[in-house]
């Protein structure tokens, strides 16, 4: 599906269907007013009947109106006028591309953005449309003999000048899009070699990204134990993928991404539950995030530079595998007591945190499904987020919450360190059942001491369990919001 920022007024637009608001008490926006005055009142005549109210989220196809040349007339409820909020805005989008997907139009335009949010700007509301618009057309199906229904709408344009706003819509949808597919594709399918080819199809589709793999023989020659001891009950090979995107000057120091690329996690020894296994197939959503938000950096041509690190493994049972107790020497030198290999993501993420410190990044951001505590804390709707630099934190969550992906900030203090103690070790793996999330975060701080730091933890914000499981593409809108507010300086 394509998007295009465009001008025209309502009334003599060729369309094959106008998208306009309305508001509760019958309120038209300024295009609806406009329709409504060229077929002489039919829409006011229609709203006094009750065939709509301006409920947020309702909406209410027309056709047939005289003396307006598009075929098709979409009107959306979108709350009280002047006190949208930035949900119904959201609901309004997705009840029309709802109706849209399913009727005969191949293309509309949205006279959207004359809609007043609160607290939001055009960018936002620009955005909000292309992707909310583009996510609903996403499908799951590649595997399954009988394939979705095609859909008609391949066009649709904003009304707005902004075309920027637009192609920031279009890239990030794009890279939610390529996250979700990678975080769906079944651990079979989804190897740590497969992530690999990935990002050698991302080096080949754009010149400004370059790829380097690494196999276990070079990790184990950097000292990698801890990543390693991971694989080690695998028979799929252990990759560490480096993808760097050079859009800023040569010499300017990158943002680096980590993410966790574990593609299938039975929990090794410490093995899960049976139950809703198939779901670990999406414990590399960090991984994919990371995918997702250097394809959509690519594509919009932003002028920084990015390097992305994804240290990739299974974490299977066999009779290699790790085992409670063991103890591993880090790329750091730091040695770790493995109490739970089911807590095997900082293993993985803790070497490929050192090795990151050799691309003298700016800041590094970690992105990992780490923690089921950080489900229970926040639940799916906001990304736990930890730092070691205040200023980077509170950047994090202002571009959440500016583009809807929001995380919600916890504490590392000194004093949850104590529950890493190991007699036998530098640190044990787990700390005990308080605080799992904020313990996992201290646990890799000790592997980002030279830098500026910040983890995402994304457990519960990556994936939808139930009859619709599937992955979200979260946080690559908050991680584009970001980036594109580094490259605005």
């Amino acid at each position: 599906m394509e998007f295009q920022a465009k001008t025209a007024q309502p009334d003599t637009l060729v369309s094959d269907c106008i998208v306009i608001a309305l508001f509760e008490d019958n309120q038209l926006s300024s295009s609806a007013e406009t329709l409504d005055k060229a077929c002489n009142g039919r829409i006011t005549t229609l709203l006094k009947r009750g065939d709509a109210k301006g409920t947020a989220g309702k909406a209410l196809l027309l056709t047939g109106l005289h003396n307006v040349a598009a075929e098709r007339i979409l009107l959306v409820g979108m709350g009280k006028q002047g006190e949208t909020s930035a949900k119904q805005f959201r609901e309004g989008v997705s009840a029309v591309i709802a109706i849209l997907k399913e009727g005969p139009a191949k293309n509309a335009c949205y006279f959207l953005n004359e809609v007043e949010v609160s607290d939001k700007d055009d960018n936002w509301k620009i955005r909000q449309q292309v992707e909310i618009s583009y996510a609903a057309t996403y499908t799951i199906d590649q595997f399954k003999s009988e394939k979705s229904p095609v859909i008609s709408l391949d066009e649709i344009h904003l009304i707005t000048s902004d075309s920027r706003s637009v192609a920031q819509g279009a890239a990030t949808a794009h890279g939610v899009e390529y996250a979700k597919t990678l975080s769906n594709l079944p651990g079979n399918r989804c190897t740590p070699s497969y992530l690999a080819e990935q990002a050698e199809q991302l080096d080949r589709e754009f010149d400004s990204v370059t790829s380097e793999i690494l196999d276990e023989a070079a990790m184990e020659a950097l000292g990698m134990g801890s990543l390693l001891s991971v694989s080690r009950g695998s028979r799929q090979p252990a990759k560490l993928i480096v993808m760097q995107y050079q859009g800023g000057k040569q010499n300017e120091q990158p943002i680096a991404l980590v993410g966790k690329g574990l593609t299938f996690d039975s929990g090794g020894i410490s093995l899960k539950p049976g139950p809703q296994m198939d779901e670990m197939k999406y414990d590399m959503c960090g991984a994919s995030s990371v995918f997702g938000a250097i394809k959509a950096a690519a594509e919009l041509q932003l002028p920084i530079n990015i390097v992305g690190v994804v240290p990739s493994s299974e974490n299977m049972p066999d009779g290699d595998a790790s085992k409670p107790g063991d103890i591993v020497t880090s790329m750091s030198g730091q040695t770790i007591e493995i109490l739970n290999t089911d807590a095997e993501g900082r293993l993985i993420l803790c070497d490929a945190l050192t090795y990151t410190a050799k691309f003298n990044p700016a800041v590094v951001i970690d992105i990992a499904t780490l923690t089921g505590a950080c489900i229970i804390a926040l639940g799916g709707q906001a990304t736990g987020l930890m730092s070691n630099n205040q200023a980077l934190a509170d950047e994090l969550l202002a571009a959440g919450q500016h583009c809807g992906d929001r995380a919600w900030q916890l504490p590392i203090w000194e004093e949850y360190q104590e529950q890493l103690k190991s007699p036998f070790a530098d640190m044990q793996n787990i700390g005990g059942r308080e605080a799992g999330s904020i313990t996992a975060a201290c646990f890799l701080s000790r592997f980002t001491k030279e830098y500026t730091w910040a983890h995402l933890d994304i457990a519960g914000t990556a994936w939808i369990s139930g009859a619709k499981k599937g992955a979200t593409g979260r946080p690559v809108p908050l991680l584009m919001q970001y980036l594109i507010n580094r490259s605005n300086g």
